[in-house]
């Protein structure tokens, strides 16, 4: 009789861990719903929206419109004023002749080079233009991760695409410089450091690069890394002065007020930090317990390099410890999850899957859909427990799995 009550418990855990019931054709099926869907919505938003002001009354391509207006202060000279609030503002109001409320700038001067060029045409076809190029670097960079049987459809169907697209956001960059960084490393590490070297415009996202390189004894591309990083630090400052820079530093101040006084709502958050807001804790707390995750990660990581997996897998897993270790991180910068996800499919469809691997993968790829919806609405800040999910899968992969070639993948 005491086996009764168990069987269900045991019926569940079989169908986590091997997840059979996921095969190629509702895997395909899941992928091409979302695509519709997602795609449907995003298609239906534009049309309704009228003069570049969506059904809600934000501007399309909402924080679009910060990197817009720091453009155009810069190119009339007035890169200073794009740190201030009141300034910055006030060009985002008159881009649209009226207010659609305010999106702040937290990029250092590097970002102002990257934005420089958007503000020469009109504020739609820049948003278009930024969108669809950086889609394409995403798109690019992303598929050799997955090899010829991941197919394109998956990638542009993943939630975190269309995330991104609505916010006007920068993430298909960031996850096109890591993957060329990666990519590149082996055979045109020069190449590689530069790339790594560019995501200085987000440098809460770039923190354990030197790390990684380091511990992979890759110096030439540490040291182009570096020198890419004094380059744009030195060129910003020559465009836009060193006052931009101080500038900066004072913005990092409404930065962190944004992060521990809610004025970026947590539940749009997918770090460590935010799931203790979104459970109530105090800042002191939530604080504590990204320290302990950050350190856990960044042990993890270190101990998963020197077991000298591939230069790929050492890639993705830094790119996933990057993710956790900021207690900064939007929905939309899950992107990211990406590569790793295409890699971990790669070597899945080579060896076979191990146990829970699909199921972490299906709960990473809808995680972008519904973390903001779980935690805004059941308080379920569910995020960085998947991420941490497929960290484990990839980090088993990478020190477990026998090595493919990765310049033939």
């Amino acid at each position: 009789m005491s086996a009764i009550p168990q069987r269900p418990r045991a019926d569940l855990a079989a169908l986590l861990r091997t997840a059979d019931w996921l095969d190629r054709d509702r895997a395909t099926g899941y992928v091409r719903l979302f695509a519709i869907i997602l795609g449907a919505a995003l298609l239906g938003w534009i049309v309704l929206s009228r003069s570049g002001i969506d059904p809600s009354g934000k501007a399309l391509g909402t924080d679009f419109t910060s990197f817009y207006a720091a453009s155009v202060l810069a190119l009339k000279g007035q890169a200073l004023d794009v740190y201030s609030t009141a300034a910055h503002g006030a060009a985002q109001t008159a881009i649209f002749g009226r207010d659609i409320g305010y999106a702040a700038f937290f990029y250092p001067p590097i970002y102002l080079l990257l934005c420089l060029p958007l503000g020469l045409v009109p504020y739609i076809a820049s948003l278009a233009l930024w969108q669809a190029s950086t889609l394409i670097v995403y798109w690019r960079v992303a598929r050799q991760f997955g090899g010829s049987r991941l197919g394109a459809l998956p990638l542009f169907a993943f939630p975190a695409v269309m995330l991104n697209i609505g916010h006007g956001q920068n993430a298909f960059l960031s996850a096109g410089l890591f993957g060329a960084g990666i990519l590149w490393l082996d055979r045109r590490p020069v190449l590689a450091g530069m790339m790594f070297g560019a995501l200085a415009y987000k440098p809460h996202l770039g923190l354990v690069i030197p790390l990684v390189l380091i511990l992979m004894g890759r110096w030439t591309a540490f040291a182009a890394a570096g020198a890419t990083v004094l380059a744009l630090v030195g060129l910003s400052a020559a465009l836009f002065g060193v006052d931009a820079w101080f500038g900066f530093l004072t913005m990092s101040k409404l930065a962190t007020a944004t992060l521990e006084h809610g004025l970026v709502e947590p539940e749009k958050m997918q770090s460590a930090y935010a799931a203790i807001r979104v459970l109530g804790g105090s800042s002191s707390l939530a604080y504590g317990v990204q320290a302990v995750v950050t350190l856990g990660v960044m042990a993890a990581l270190v101990w998963s390099v020197r077991q000298k997996p591939t230069t790929v897998a050492a890639g993705v897993l830094m790119v996933m410890a990057a993710l956790m270790a900021s207690p900064f991180l939007l929905d939309y910068d899950l992107v990211l999850l990406a590569l790793p996800m295409a890699w971990l499919f790669r070597e899945a469809m080579r060896t076979g899957f191990r146990p829970y691997e699909k199921i972490v993968l299906l709960a990473t790829f809808v995680l972008p859909l519904i973390a903001r919806t779980l935690a805004q609405s059941a308080g379920l800040p569910i995020g960085p427990l998947v991420i941490l999910a497929l960290f484990a899968m990839v980090a088993r992969r990478a020190v477990m799995a026998p090595a493919c070639d990765d310049r033939a993948a």
